[in-house]
């Protein structure tokens, strides 16, 4: 062990000292004092049989109060702090030997004990029985044959039954002993703490060596840092290695997708089969398993990692994980569509023109939907072959499934030729044969929906093999379900599909059957085209049909969870109501029972000694939490009086009685009818919660002494400490219209005026005045500074209470750490209101007794924030940390310390802490650490959270841990039910039986409980129509949905502010994984480990902490992106891969449509749409160009004989836009009805109505956009990365620029696209029912400029006109940030990706670089996907130009479309080489007297190619005579064939990228040397006529498309008082209280009114050019009659 951990973490004399002075630093002068206390007896309590030791005040010292030699402990407390601290927390409530007993069990030994599973799962009890060389996973790699083994030596039930024997007659010595090792190694493992099993191994073989004769034997002790040197350090270091590579003396990120990098993951599994630790060796290549166990810790620092390890799973960044890991959603959806639909499309499968399908055609066809689900099963299987390595004998099971499955496939489709070929006539044989068939497909397609395919041919869930042992022990381990979970899960799911498949037939597929009748077969006559004939043409309808049948099935998919939507919303409201939670429960009944509540529920009354009524310790708990409202200055002193007990004077008897306070008083109808508190504020909320909370029946409470110890642990990276005084009263840049205080008062006026009286009450005691009724109204004036920033007086005492008032307001780790302090609080109230006596010993020395309370409160809580970069903090966060410390001399912080190496080598690095009470040292500013770990070396690996929570989480006390992120806030009477949440753990009770005695205890085999969800209350959601949209999710599924999931087992882990129990967790691998990129949702992750292990998952009702979320447009929507990615990491993941071929089908639906179904159905929701545009293309041309059957209303044929029969496919697309509606409207279903049960039916429909009117669904369409696309972008591309959303408040605009460049990619291009597509639908066949498709459609192009403050400012916008100009003609002749050009640079790279080499430039690689896309993510999403896209559009333009114009064949479309696509493609490259050739010769002359040179030939060639660009539009528009609808669908397929050009020319023939922009500019000035270009320079400019050929296209399509965007966003100016209505629509704020306009200087009004004018006009210029490019056609069209044969020929 290394010394440093070993001995900073010793209770020696050192540490002694300073934990003396740590827990009594105020104590020295009271030492005599409390000595002649003498001691107290404690109160009794009903567990007295070992809760029996006395209460000493004059012990104040001791550290340990459970773990004292008076309870007869079984050894000495000279051992380490962290356990200690642990057997204390258990002693508190058992015996100390069972305390030590249950923590031996639960780190070693016991049967839930990740020690002892991995232990058997590995085999090593075989290892260790019968010996190394018998091993039988070993054996399998040897040569040389051993001797046989008996059958007991080899019995599972036999290996375990002697663990147990050797556990049970361990010494308790011994036991500790084991336990302290494991914690010395886990303590200083660092990044080893991420891989559980290995840490196994290493305490295995550490254990085996310290009870061999050489260890006990030893004279010497080990060398100082063995452990982290030889053990720690090597696989660090290979750890660290897979992701980084030394560049200069710098670790640089290496260029590798996860399927090439052996992560924490791969490492760990190597430890669970025998066949992987034998691969283990040294560099001489003798293997670690055949030293005997007891020799092979000296040789750990001889083996050679790299040898041993290797990829387990191949996390394949691909699509196809989806088939793999949910099999049976394809199956389920895709067979179950095959046979509604293929049954009622008899017309594809009919003999002939006149006669239908026969019988044994019928049962057949249809029963093929068991094969395409055997297709869908052999597709998974042949995949997952590709996932997961052959090195073991992996394979052999998906063999045997392959097989299998081909035989299924050969039964469910064999049938099917043989009854298409055979004679009708051949008797009852192929009706049988049908028959069977159908029933073999019906069989198989339920055995592929309910079995996991984990399951089949080798059982890795419940098979008896030892083989799966270890997948079965930590993939496959589910905690079991009670009767009542297991019959909610299979009712929910029953009600699901029955209601969903019911709907589908009689709504999808009843109403399709008809189209399919009319279309089947259609024949279009009279079509021709001069190239391909006929063939395309005729065949329109069926190409119309094939994508009607797609849409189908997309609809098919999104009722599904349609359904499930509704089924767990009523089952959460069900589960509310059964809890307690009931909306129908009158507030006054609720508020009436409170203090009967409070007393049964909060406090421990089972285990007190009544002394006192109930009511005067209600009343102390009461009164506590209003004062602490009133301290945070949500209540005036008004409120306050009518709200507290207050003591009174008897009047019969003159005896002070306690009166209870109005406000009960009137809940019963016994007093005044008033105002208790602020209507709609955020006192009334925490009240109604609180009291609402105790309707629920939860835990019982046990006493303070009695309690466990729990951490409160949060990371904290770059996050507000504590606002400055000039962030709150200065705006923040030129476009911010209000100072952050002004917001906030206007966002809380009531506090904020409570605030401003309690500092003025302040400011005359200290200044000794008095306010006399005359002097009232001239003090008026002199309290406007108090009004205005809350301070008259500039003393840091003013401001400060000022910056707090704001801080406790904003999103800061100040509000986080005071509202968590709240736990310490809160026990040191219990603890005084359960033992009054406590305040009878010390008599009126409060002193003494607030010393005694604070002792207990850091018994039993510890809070830990863990500041990664404490040691490198500015001046201002250095002060701002500092003063969190001396405001909380309790709370903790974890950082990062650094020591530079020895001779120039790597610096060291350590896990350091302090509080408030660590020594400040003056030389240095800096305080002296408690605790000093020394670390591998730089812990920060991941994407950061995860190895900060994972370094700090040694510094974790007790029990429990609760995770908080910095944006979160707590409250007093939350704080007041934590023994009640700690109860949901179930250990409070537990059984004083050895867990050795005998195995099956049922106190010791249920699954224990892992982690505790808890609710959150987003504080942010009336600030603004986005604020509550981001707290409407959170509340939707962190209530809501998570209460279902909770009930049916199949919640998981989200991080804050769920409660984890430390010991389960920290043995399974910490709270959170950390591989980078894979694991940027680190938290989901830890979940799917417990679950996956057995642990079980609780969700509490009654209890809520406070979280910010996101405010403004853009960090929500970084926030969906970041959520976006990670789900597509998420997917390609093992812990997907495990939990979707492993669960039974009910858990597997839970956990489908509970986490990546919901992303699954955005992605569906948004192809819908997409599809849904293609059909209707499809559909309009036919509708265009075939005369229409027309019917009266009786149903009669009124329009001439050769009519096309299509009325039944218009119905239908009236009822396809019905379904997609109700998909999108139902998502406001959780939100309505969770308001509805917690607020009333008044609060729910008002809350919804200003969505609404606030147009929040515009925001959510643009928003599934985004996740679509980040989910999509990312399973093609990579790149997830953690993104920091920003907490501020949103009321800064934001440029139109900014703007456009974030969200024209991953939306407004999709937007434009299909909006120009809509506008040729709505030509072509109009139907009301599209204008919900034009407000979609409009949503994903204007939504970020909607939701923008002030957007609709004329002044702003023109300005915004004029940055828009600038921003796209920036960077050429030199470099720009913010320039068009380098965001077009940008957005290519995820596809060519950076350079590698150091050229001469700032282009070294760094670790955020973006690496090259794989061919395989380029040809389908790059290639392949937008040439499919270009020929659809192709053949539906094709369509329109196949009739006879007045009797004459028009020319071949195809020739026409190819002019005029690739014209601006021909056009761009003949002036780039003209351009070229005047920069070569001209520039290097020219560049050194004209600056401008470069930026002048760009401004022309980029004016040309916009020329061009429109000159062929318009020639477009001039071929096709002015008809608006031919032209637009022309413009359609045009567009897709450019874009399908453009994405092939970046992807197959552009290299890697430079990080500079060199090559651009030498490509204008034609200065090509002196460029850092190296041997590229040749070459280079080839490959920059390739780029600026893309890049003038894609110019002139931005600058078109933002126009077009402005033009749109300018309608609305012309509205009155639109800015006013805009803010209020955006900010919930009255009129009166709107945000001021900015406040400017003569000179800048002046300077914006010159841009505004001049701006303006070209604004208004570039409309009216716009408008008659438009116009002037349309209007003289008729004058217009061009003499052009070539044009003709065309």
């Amino acid at each position: 062990m290394s010394a440093t951990y070993y001995d900073e973490k010793r209770w020696g004399p050192d540490a002694q000292a300073a934990e003396a002075r740590y827990y009594d630093s105020q104590a020295k002068k009271d030492d005599t004092d409390s000595e002649a206390e003498g001691f107290i007896p404690r109160p009794p309590y009903s567990t007295t049989d070992f809760n029996d030791y006395e209460l000493r005040p004059n012990l104040n010292k001791e550290p340990y109060p459970a773990w004292t030699v008076e309870r007869q402990i079984p050894l000495s407390k000279e051992q380490f702090d962290f356990l200690m601290q642990q057997l204390d927390s258990r002693a508190s409530r058992m015996t100390p030997n069972q305390a030590l007993l249950t923590i031996h069990a639960d780190y070693i030994g016991g049967e839930n004990a990740n020690y002892r599973k991995w232990y058997f799962a590995a085999q090593l009890d075989l290892d260790d029985a019968v010996g190394h060389t018998q091993n039988p996973g070993l054996q399998r790699l040897r040569s040389v044959k051993r001797g046989s083994r008996t059958s007991s030596e080899k019995s599972l039930n036999t290996a375990q039954e002697r663990w147990r024997q050797a556990m049970n007659n361990m010494s308790q010595y011994d036991r500790l002993r084991q336990v302290a090792l494991y914690l010395l190694c886990w303590g200083e493992a660092a990044q080893v703490r991420f891989v559980p099993e290995c840490l196994c191994f290493i305490f295995k073989c550490a254990d085996d060596y310290y009870r061999s004769p050489e260890c006990q034997n030893r004279i010497n002790p080990v060398p100082e840092g063995l452990y982290l040197r030889t053990v720690i350090k090597p696989l660090y270091r290979f750890i660290r290695d897979q992701g980084y590579e030394v560049v200069d003396n710098k670790f640089v990120r290496r260029e590798r997708d996860h399927d090439r990098i052996i992560g924490y993951d791969d490492v760990n599994q190597l430890f669970w089969y025998p066949e992987g630790i034998a691969r283990i060796v040294l560099t001489d290549k003798k293997r670690l398993v055949d030293f005997p166990p007891a020799q092979r810790w000296m040789h750990f620092e001889r083996i050679d990692w790299n040898r041993a390890f290797f990829k387990t799973y191949y996390e394949r960044r691909s699509f196809l994980h989806l088939i793999v890991n949910f099999n049976r959603i394809w199956v389920i959806h895709i067979a179950m569509f095959w046979f509604y639909t293929a049954f009622n499309s008899p017309r594809i499968y009919r003999q002939s023109l006149n006669a239908g399908p026969t019988p044994a055609m019928t049962w057949s066809v249809t029963a093929l939907g068991g094969a395409v689900a055997t297709v869908i099963m052999i597709l998974a299987t042949v995949i997952e072959f590709t996932y997961i390595p052959k090195t073991w004998n992996n394979t052999a099971h998906l063999s045997r499934r392959l097989l299998f499955l081909v035989v299924v496939l050969a039964l469910t489709a064999g049938p099917t030729v043989y009854i298409a070929t055979v004679n009708s006539s051949s008797g009852q044989l192929p009706l049988i044969l049908g028959i069977v068939q159908f029933f073999i497909s019906v069989a198989a397609t339920l055995l592929f929906a309910i079995l996991p395919s984990g399951r089949m041919f080798g059982d890795r869930v419940a098979g008896k093999s030892r083989k799966y042992l270890a997948s079965q022990t930590f993939t496959a381990s589910y905690a079991t379900m009670s009767r009542s979970q297991r019959m909610a899960s299979i009712a929910l799911w029953f009600l699901i599909f029955g209601c969903k498949l019911t709907e589908s037939y009689f709504f999808l597929t009843l109403s399709f059957r008809e189209p399919i009748q009319v279309m089947v077969g259609m024949q279009i006559q009279g079509c021709r085209d001069k190239y391909f004939g006929n063939a395309l043409c005729r065949n329109q309808a069926a190409f119309a049909l094939t994508i009607m049948y797609l849409m189908d099935l997309v609809l098919f998919f999104l009722d599904t969870y349609l359904w499930y939507v509704i089924w767990n919303t009523v089952f959460s409201i069900g589960r509310s109501f059964s809890l307690g939670l009931s909306v129908w429960t009158p507030w006054a009944d609720i508020y009436a029972r409170l203090p009967k509540r409070i007393y049964v529920k909060i406090l421990a009354t089972s285990e007190m000694e009544v002394k006192y009524k109930p009511k005067v310790l209600v009343s102390q708990i009461w009164n506590a939490i209003i004062i602490s409202m009133y301290r945070e200055h949500l209540l005036s002193i008004d409120h306050v009086q009518k709200l507290l007990y207050h003591q009174v004077q008897s009047e019969t008897d003159g005896r002070r009685l306690l009166r209870a306070p109005p406000f009960f008083l009137s809940q019963t109808g016994n007093g005044p009818q008033e105002e208790f508190f602020p209507r709609g504020s955020e006192a009334e909320r925490r009240i109604s919660f609180f009291a609402q909370s105790l309707t629920t029946n939860i835990p019982e409470a046990l006493s303070v002494d009695s309690m466990p110890t729990f951490t409160v642990l949060t990371p904290h990276y770059s996050e507000k400490i504590l606002l400055s005084l000039r962030e709150i009263i200065r705006e923040e840049d030129q476009h911010t219209r209000v100072t952050l205080l002004e917001y906030l008062k206007q966002l809380h006026p009531i506090e904020w005026e409570n605030f401003v009286k309690d500092t003025m009450m302040l400011s005359e005691e200290l200044e000794g005045k008095t306010t006399f009724q005359d002097e009232k109204s001239n003090s008026r004036v002199d309290d406007l500074p108090f009004y205005c920033f809350g301070f008259k007086s500039s003393s840091p005492e003013y401001t400060l209470r000022t910056r707090i008032w704001a801080s406790l307001r904003a999103q800061t780790l100040y509000r986080t750490v005071s509202g968590m302090m709240n736990y310490s609080k809160a026990i040191k109230l219990l603890y005084r209101v359960e033992n009054p006596e406590v305040v009878q010993i010390f008599g009126g020395n409060s002193d003494k007794l607030e010393r005694e309370l604070e002792r207990m409160a850091r018994r039993k809580f510890k809070f830990v924030v863990s500041m990664q970069r404490y040691s490198k903090f500015s001046k201002e966060e250095q002060e701002n940390a500092e003063f969190l410390l001396r405001a909380y001399p309790d709370l903790q912080i974890a950082y990062l310390d650094e020591e530079p190496g020895v001779n120039g080598g790597e610096p060291r690095l350590f896990s350091a802490l302090i509080d408030g009470h660590s020594e400040f040292i003056a030389d240095t500013g800096k305080r002296r650490p408690k605790f000093r770990i020394e670390l591998p070396g730089n812990p920060i690996l991941g994407d950061g959270k995860s190895d900060n929570q994972n370094h700090a989480v040694i510094f974790y006390r007790g029990e429990y841990l609760q995770l908080i992120d910095a944006n979160q806030d707590n409250y007093l009477e939350e704080c007041l039910k934590i023994r009640n949440v700690l109860g949901e753990f179930e250990e409070y009770s537990m059984s004083n039986q050895n867990p050795y005695a005998t195995w099956g205890h049922k106190e010791f085999t249920r699954a224990p409980v892992a982690i505790v969800g808890a609710r959150e209350y987003i504080f942010s959601e009336n600030i603004g129509i986005l604020g509550d949209v981001a707290a409407g999710k959170e509340q939707t599924f962190g209530t809501l949905t998570a209460r279902t999931l909770a009930w049916i087992n199949g919640k998981l882990h989200y991080g804050h502010p769920d409660f984890l129990n430390g010991i389960y967790m920290n043995t399974r691998g910490g709270v959170s994984k950390a591989q980078k990129g894979l694991h940027l949702n680190e938290d989901i992750f830890a979940g799917m480990t417990a679950f996956g292990r057995g642990g079980r998952i609780k969700h509490t009702e009654y209890y809520q902490c406070g979280k910010g979320r996101d405010l403004g447009f853009g960090t929500i929507l970084n926030f969906q992106t970041k959520i976006g990615t990670g789900m597509g990491e998420q997917m390609l993941s093992r812990e997907y891969y495990y939990l979707g071929t492993q669960l039974p089908i009910d858990r597997f639906l839970t956990f489908y449509y509970g986490h990546p179904g919901f992303h699954i159905n955005n992605v569906l929701v948004i192809l819908s749409i997409q599809v849904f545009m293609v059909v209707l293309v499809y559909l309009g041309t036919l509708n265009q160009q075939l005369l229409i059957c027309q019917y009266d209303k009786f149903g009669n044929l009124i329009s001439p004989k050769g009519c096309y029969n299509l009325s039944p496919v218009f119905s239908w697309i009236e009822r396809c836009v019905i379904s997609i509606v109700l998909v999108f409207f139902i998502a406001f279903l959780p939100l309505f009805m969770q308001e509805l049960t917690e607020r009333g039916t008044i609060r729910a429909v008002l809350r919804l109505s200003r969505h609404f009117l606030s147009l929040s669904p515009l925001f959510e369409i643009f928003s599934t956009q985004i996740q679509t696309h980040s989910i999509l972008t990312n399973l093609t591309f990579g790149g997830a990365r953690y993104i920091a959303t920003g907490r501020g408040f949103a009321t800064t605009r934001i440029s139109f620029c900014i703007l456009y460049s974030r969200f024209a990619g991953p939306s407004i291009y999709l937007g434009m696209r299909t909006l120009i597509i809509l506008l040729y639908v709505s030509i072509a066949i109009w139907i009301p029912h599209l204008l919900y498709f034009w407000i979609t459609v409009t949503a994903l192009c204007v939504a970020p400029f909607l939701f923008n403050p002030h957007q609709f400012s004329l002044a702003d916008f023109v300005i915004d006109y004029r940055e828009f100009l600038r921003w796209m003609s920036r960077g050429n002749s030199r470099s720009h940030a913010n320039s068009w050009i380098g965001y077009c640079r940008l957005s290519r790279t995820m596809i060519t990706g950076y350079k590698k080499k150091r050229l001469g430039h700032p282009s070294e690689k760094l670790s955020g670089d973006v690496p090259r896309a794989g061919w395989r993510a380029v040809i389908f999403s790059e290639i392949i996907f937008p040439i499919v896209l270009a020929i659809i559009f192709v053949i539906a333009y094709s369509f329109l130009k196949s009739f006879p114009q007045n009797g004459i064949q028009p020319a071949s479309p195809f020739v026409r479309i190819a002019i005029v696509s690739l014209g601006p493609v021909v056009w761009n490259s003949a002036i780039l080489l003209v351009q070229f050739l005047i920069s070569l010769f001209l520039g290097p002359m020219l560049d050194s007297c004209c600056a401008k040179f470069g930026s002048v030939m760009a401004t022309i060639v980029h004016s040309l190619a916009l020329i061009g660009m429109i000159g062929f539009f318009e020639f477009l528009w001039f071929l096709e005579l002015w008809n608006a609808s031919h032209a637009v669908l022309g413009l359609v397929a045009v567009i897709f064939i450019q874009r399908a050009i453009y994405k092939i020319l970046i992807a197959v023939f552009l290299s890697r990228e430079f990080k500079h922009d060199e090559t651009n500019r030498a490509w204008w000035t034609g200065k090509w040397y002196g460029r850092g270009l190296g041997a590229h320079v040749m070459s280079q400019p080839a490959r920059e006529f390739v780029v600026k050929i893309i890049e003038l296209s894609l110019w002139s399509s931005d600058f078109l498309l933002a126009h077009i965007l402005m033009f749109m966003l300018s309608l609305p100016m012309v509205i009155p008082y639109i800015d006013r209505v805009h803010a209020t629509m955006l900010f919930w704020l009255r009129p009166s209280k709107q945000i001021r306009p900015p406040l400017y200087s003569f000179k800048q009004k002046k300077q914006r009114r010159s841009i505004v004018i001049r701006y303006g006009l070209v604004y208004l210029i570039a409309m009216t050019v716009f408008v008659l490019l438009i116009v002037l056609p349309i209007v003289f069209r008729d004058q217009i009659h061009p003499n052009c044969s070539f044009c003709s020929s065309i």
